[in-house]
């Protein structure tokens, strides 16, 4: 796992390319902590940096940039090729010349040659993101592993076009300008992250996943679209669902794919350890990992002394079972105020994942003993896990029985309450919860519900955060945009809300808190749901196996069976949470008012500072109050702009 950056300029001495170069590779020390490489063309105007944490390989054949075999091709990458052992093998048998080293980004040079990029990329087992300079065809390639667990950032800064593992190496060429754009605040407010290709700034990308962009060194505008080299959307639609034999030879195959991936991801030149939350999918992974060792497996969880989001005691008597050697910490609102300030250079760019706090502190707590951590992300948007698609379901059976021509009809009706529910809401806080329940929300729910033209429609407004109001300006900047539900080919609405999640929600939500908080200790995280072999098998399997009597994961709990007794597979899944609603409005409150200032948010412009206030003055009085997310989303923007200077235009 590394940290890299570079450009392409094609104005003669434009900048101090090796200054420049070395400027954006230094602020990823983080992200590679073992050692720093440079490679400038000043011909050319092209400048490659790199900033190595060494996994595979640990001595100097592994360093970066690397140049190919025949110095056609420089490279700088981030991430891992598990199954460069086996590439390596097939390329011998194929007369290639022996590898100078054993780095998995020497293997992927030499496939590259001798396959070319996109039947390489087809080869390739893993995680990564690179950039490869073709010096021949003077063609920069931008390169994103199938689901996105590794960044990759690029777009115009000045003349030039620069890309980076993070925006703060962007945020070093001397060109670059800090220019928020208000589609992604208005698409940060919508989901509380900021779903791909947009970000944060203006002009600036992320290259979506399974893509790569090929970028002409004379450098024209606009540049070129994405194109992919593999599709999950064409996965889940034309893969043709399997009839099992049985339901056990559906636990076998998934064992068989889930421990095959496992073991790859294993592989490494230093200590590996695992994240256990308590919850199905870290127990399996782990539950696999300790099958496949002959020593204790180390693994990591972070408690609450909130018991209604502590899983430390579930962690533990599954680690006690596997007989791991397992450490676990408890977090206190001191560990989160030493935290918090650090969130904005962290992620960069404002990301409201309320769980990014306890995140960082169980990676900080991993790297103490391993540099590789494995994690069970993935296993929900694969199998049906998320409690929002058993939300879903229940409530679009409460609609899809009313005729669709007669919905309009049934919601006039419920808005002929709206002003003696609007006198309540006024009151709310000091009204009895049964009247805030049966006389505010119950009404409420129902006309949102009888709206709703189908249940993506629906998944889509359960997935919303803020409404566009909260918006200054032009409110209805990102509501269009963001993840898209795939072709009915998805017959089922919760299949079609797990593709959704999957494309969405997993790489610019789950998958970025991840990445930025384990590389901010310098420790790599790797996924083995997300091995795309695992991705293919899960997309094949049928509903009924994911989903069963109202059962969430009920093949992955099939599985588990197999490690653990019935007593540590019932656990209900609650991830590495914290109750921060608790702390906002106690041992948080004074930075949370100096955030919602008032005066403060008009000045800034970019919210309806009556409406945030609002929210908050009811959050304050009403301890049900449902707004602790999206108070969170506001808190991290604001942390986030008093962090980062802005340049004087951000265009409505």
């Amino acid at each position: 796992m590394c940290g890299f950056a570079g450009f392409v300029d094609g104005r003669a001495d434009a900048v101090d390319i090796a200054a420049t170069i070395a400027r954006m590779t230094s602020v990823m020390v983080h992200r590679g902590p073992d050692d720093a490489g440079y490679w400038v063309d000043p011909s050319t105007g092209v400048a490659l940096g790199h900033r190595r944490l060494s996994i595979v390989d640990l001595s100097p054949g592994g360093h970066q940039p690397m140049t190919s075999a025949s110095g056609r091709y420089v490279i700088v990458y981030n991430g891992e090729v598990y199954n460069h052992r086996a590439l390596r093998r097939e390329l011998a048998a194929d007369a290639v010349p022996a590898s100078r080293g054993h780095s998995d980004t020497e293997v992927i040079l030499q496939a590259i040659e001798h396959w070319g990029l996109r039947p390489a990329l087809e080869r390739f087992v893993g995680m990564f993101a690179f950039a490869l300079w073709d010096r021949s065809e003077h063609v920069m390639h931008l390169v994103r592993d199938r689901l996105g667990e590794k960044p990759l950032y690029y777009g115009w800064v000045g003349g030039a076009v620069a890309f980076a593992s993070e925006l703060k190496a962007l945020a070093q060429h001397p060109a670059w300008e800090r220019r928020v754009d208000p589609s992604g605040v208005a698409l940060l407010m919508r989901f509380g992250y900021i779903p791909g290709p947009h970000s944060i700034y203006r002009d600036v990308l992320k290259l979506p996943a399974g893509c790569l962009v090929s970028i002409s060194g004379d450098l024209r505008r606009p540049l070129p679209a994405p194109t992919p080299y593999w599709s999950a959307k064409a996965v889940f639609e034309s893969g043709a669902r399997v009839r099992p034999s049985s339901d056990e030879s559906m636990v076998q195959a998934l064992d068989d794919v889930l421990r095959t991936a496992v073991a790859d991801q294993m592989v490494a030149d230093v200590p590996v350890g695992a994240f256990l939350s308590g919850g199905v999918d870290s127990a399996l992974i782990v539950s696999l990992m300790q099958a496949q060792s002959r020593q204790p497996i180390r693994t990591f969880t972070i408690g609450s002394h909130d018991k209604a989001y502590d899983e430390a005691d579930g962690a533990r008597r599954i680690a006690e079972h596997l007989g791991t050697a397992h450490t676990e910490l408890y977090v206190t609102p001191d560990d989160a105020m030493d935290i918090i300030p650090r969130l904005p250079s962290i992620y960069d760019e404002p990301f409201a994942d309320p769980s990014q706090i306890p995140t960082y502190l169980v990676s900080r707590l991993a790297r103490q003993q391993v540099t590789v951590s494995l994690s069970g992300d993935g296993g929900d948007e694969l199998f049906c896990g998320y409690h929002r698609y058993q939300l879903l379901h229940a409530l679009w059976r409460r609609v899809a029985w009313i005729p669709h021509l007669a919905r309009p009809a049934v919601a006039r009706s419920l808005a002929t309450l709206d002003p003696v529910i609007t006198s309540l809401e006024r009151r709310e806080s000091s009204l009895p919860r049964v009247v805030r329940r049966f006389a505010i929300r119950m009404p409420r729910r129902a006309r949102w519900l009888t709206v709703q033209e189908s249940p993506d429609s629906l998944y889509g407004d359960l997935l919303r955060q803020w409404e566009p109001a909260v918006m200054r300006g032009d409110p209805d900047r990102g509501r269009s945009v963001g993840p898209s539900m795939p072709a009915a080919a998805l017959a089922h609405p919760l299949e079609r809300a797990m593709f959704v999640d999957l494309t969405g929600y997993l790489p610019d939500d789950i998958l970025v808190k991840v990445d930025r908080a384990s590389m901010a200790v310098s420790l790599e995280s790797r996924a083995p749901f997300l091995d795309h072999r695992v991705v293919e098998f899960a997309a094949r399997v049928p509903l009924a196996l994911k989903w069963r009597d109202g059962q969430s994961k009920w093949l992955l709990r099939q599985l588990l069976r197999r490690y653990l007794p019935d007593s540590l597979v019932a656990g209900t899944k609650r991830g590495f949470l914290v109750g921060f609603g608790h702390w906002l409005r106690g041992p948080l409150r004074d930075w949370t008012e100096s955030l919602l200032n008032e005066r403060q948010l008009r000045e800034d412009g970019f919210f309806d500072a009556g409406l945030v206030r609002a929210k908050w003055r009811d959050f304050c009085a009403n301890d049900a109050s449902p707004w602790s997310n999206q108070l969170w989303i506001v808190l991290m923007f604001q942390s986030w702009l008093r962090a980062t200077p802005v340049g004087p235009v951000w265009s409505r």
